[in-house]
């Protein structure tokens, strides 16, 4: 990692000029299938779908040199983190279309280590990079053009197997018919069925993108429950279940609230919300927990140039 005392830091004023930004639901670039994710990730896969359905650009890239901003520098630095401009020769643009520099630079947002000190950042490391083009940014005679993270961290460290699962989740995000962004509960309903205990709710949802989304509990008189989610027009109550660690799965899991609000299954009686609540549970239950060892991405930042001085 380069040292500080071999460069030029920006002024205050310059470093006011990194934005915060919010992120909205990128448009996907054509690519081919790879298959299944491998095993051995250290990221969970709602970790690595956060990133890749908010970033309209992943990169596996290998850092150049990097240098810690200081504290004046950093404005808005969580407590426990140290922020670095990085440059990075790009190994391979993942996600993404358009010309690209063979060298970026970026501000990025990492923890400190166990013993409080600033991580290092070694030359030829592998790192995975989420990110966004900056408007009207180009390569200069350094050939090194500049990229926002999404999110103030959303730099991970490369291996084969978290490459494999974002690979895997891409493939999916292209696919016709991918599962949308689940914003909410829109409506639903519960009515009971023609023998004693016996009944059905539907609950229909709300999605970033409009395209529909409706979940069906179906009760047994014995008591017994099965239930769907339909990513479509049709309401079909013998749809598959989502299975785990898939983009489906994912946009439930991570996207549906912990309970069911109740206003929204206006004129429904109070017994048939117990019984729609009660149904909402076991879906729940069923998804299991989203898992994540990272927050999900809620902001980035602008990268600054920055003079190291030297080739």
């Amino acid at each position: 990692m380069e040292s500080q005392s071999t460069m030029r830091l920006p002024t205050p004023a310059t470093l006011a000029g990194i934005l915060l930004f919010s992120f909205g639901i990128p448009s996907v670039a054509a690519m081919q299938p790879t298959g299944e994710a491998s095993v051995g990730s250290p990221y969970s896969y709602a970790d690595i779908a956060d990133l890749a359905t908010a970033a309209p650009m992943v990169l596996h890239a290998r850092i150049y040199r990097a240098a810690a901003l200081k504290p004046a520098q950093a404005s808005g630095l969580a407590a426990g983190q140290t922020r670095f401009y990085v440059e990075a020769d790009v190994v391979s643009l993942i996600r993404g279309s358009g010309p690209l520099a063979a060298r970026i630079s970026y501000l990025v947002d990492l923890p400190l280590d166990a013993n409080g000190k600033p991580p290092k950042l070694k030359k030829k490391q592998p790192v995975l990079i989420f990110a966004r083009p900056v408007a009207g940014a180009t390569a200069g005679s350094s050939n090194t053009g500049s990229v926002r993270l999404i999110a103030p961290d959303a730099q991970l460290p490369w291996d084969p197997a978290t490459e494999a699962q974002l690979r895997a989740v891409l493939t999916e995000l292209v696919q016709p018919g991918a599962a949308p962004a689940i914003t909410g509960i829109a409506n639903g309903f519960h009515v009971p069925g023609t023998l004693p205990g016996e009944g059905e709710t539907q609950l229909f949802l709300n999605t970033r993108t409009g395209e529909p989304v409706s979940l069906t509990i179906l009760t047994a008189a014995d008591g017994s429950r099965r239930w769907a989610a339909a990513f479509g027009e049709i309401v079909d109550g013998s749809a598959a279940v989502p299975k785990r660690d898939t983009l489906a799965w994912y946009r439930l899991a991570c996207g549906l609230p912990r309970q069911l609000p109740l206003n929204k299954l206006a004129g429904t009686a109070p017994e048939d919300r117990r019984k729609a609540a009660s149904d909402y549970g076991v879906i729940l239950g069923a998804l299991g927990e989203c898992t994540r060892t990272r927050k999900p991405p809620v902001a980035g930042r602008r990268a600054v140039k920055l003079n190291f001085g030297g080739p």
